[in-house]
């Protein structure tokens, strides 16, 4: 096979790629807390060898987090906090210690603010966020400083990772930290909202749309390529 072809092989699985991650947004783009994807196309450029033409092949397997602030939803939930800036909320899970920006949590049996799967949030020194179970009034300040009837309890932690480029998609809305975090200083927590999703439909249709054209052009290419090898081969084989 000719590197053309090679070339137009490897840019039709990096759409399909692409695809995926772009039908992927629409689905989630009424989830709470959930970060937009992109993919990255890069070139791969191989020597043959002396002589002969390079060898090109279009990769796309990096995957980019979108970390644009999505619409605040009032909920008037005093155990739904919405991050407003960068930062992320830290949450304890099973797997291990995981970041998030979906802010809906209830109270478990022993007092302590979950998700709804039953992972612990964790406050700014890393321990799980404790309410006691008969307080009447539960109050959130801007800087994350939780109060149960007029008492401090704890401060909710926000997160940044030091290399904001290594966070990675562990799950639906969840990241791994990919390596060590930092205080989000800057950012506030709102109680009684819930952050949206960042996505936006229409903007994901229309590059939907434009990566079918493109797959489409591929294959016709890919098509008479095909039809152009056999016409040559036939002519030989005469």
């Amino acid at each position: 096979m000719e590197s053309t072809s090679y070339t137009s092989l490897s840019r039709q699985s990096g759409l399909l790629n692409e695809m995926q991650v772009v039908a992927n947004n629409i689905a989630n783009s009424a989830t709470t807390g959930y970060r937009r994807e992109g993919l990255v196309f890069s070139e791969y450029v191989r020597t043959m060898g002396p002589g002969e033409a390079s060898l090109s092949m279009a990769r796309a397997t990096v995957r980019h987090i979108d970390t644009a602030q999505g619409p605040l939803t009032r909920t008037g939930g005093r155990f739904d906090f919405a991050v407003e800036g960068d930062g992320f909320f830290m949450l304890e899970a099973p797997q291990g210690q995981v970041l998030t920006r979906a802010g809906s949590f209830t109270p478990n049996a022993d007092g302590e603010l979950v998700s709804a799967d039953g992972a612990r949030l964790l406050d700014a020194g890393g321990a799980p966020v404790f309410v006691p179970p008969g307080a009447r009034s539960v109050a959130l300040s801007a800087d994350g400083t939780l109060s149960a009837d007029g008492t401090p309890l704890t401060q909710i932690g926000l997160f940044l990772p030091v290399d904001p480029t290594q966070i990675s998609r562990r799950a639906g809305v969840r990241f791994d930290l990919g390596g060590d975090v930092l205080p989000a200083e800057d950012a506030v927590i709102l109680q009684g909202f819930v952050e949206a999703s960042n996505v936006n439909p229409v903007t994901e249709i229309a590059r939907m749309i434009e990566v079918q054209h493109a797959y489409q052009m591929g294959q016709e290419f890919l098509d008479k390529e095909d039809e152009r090898i056999r016409a040559v081969l036939q002519t030989l084989g005469r």
